[in-house]
């Protein structure tokens, strides 16, 4: 696992095809611009897993898109891929790490470390994500 290493929208392009069904090719340059770090996870030179993490320029950071390649799931990257997120936006200053997640993610972002809270959340766009 790496923070931080160089990474391609090609090579999300592919990781997020092969793990979200109905993805569409994105301009990854303004997400990858806006994050206060990621983490990526390659086997043999190929992208199978990644998190990013945005922050608010003060103390707070938002996880988002943890992504694992199906062929690489239920073996721990995921959680491994969010710890080592956590550890290095603790150390560029962030003192809470919020993450939004559907119901059935709940024991896997428990077992990253994250408890329940409350929180709102308001849908800007009416159409459904692209993942």
């Amino acid at each position: 696992m790496e923070v931080d290493a160089p990474l391609t929208g090609a090579e999300l392009d592919e990781l997020f095809h092969a793990s979200w069904p109905g993805h569409q090719d994105t301009d990854f340059g303004p997400v990858l611009a806006r994050s206060l770090l990621r983490v990526t996870a390659r086997r043999e030179g190929r992208l199978v897993g990644y998190v990013n993490v945005v922050g608010d320029g003060g103390v707070h950071a938002f996880v988002l898109d943890t992504t694992v390649h199906p062929d690489a799931r239920r073996q721990g990257l995921g959680v491994a891929l969010v710890r080592a997120a956590a550890e290095a936006a603790r150390e560029r200053g962030a003192h809470w790490l919020h993450v939004d997640f559907e119901p059935h993610l709940t024991v896997f972002h428990e077992r990253c470390g994250f408890r329940p809270t409350s929180a709102g959340l308001m849908a800007l766009d009416p159409r459904p994500p692209g993942r």
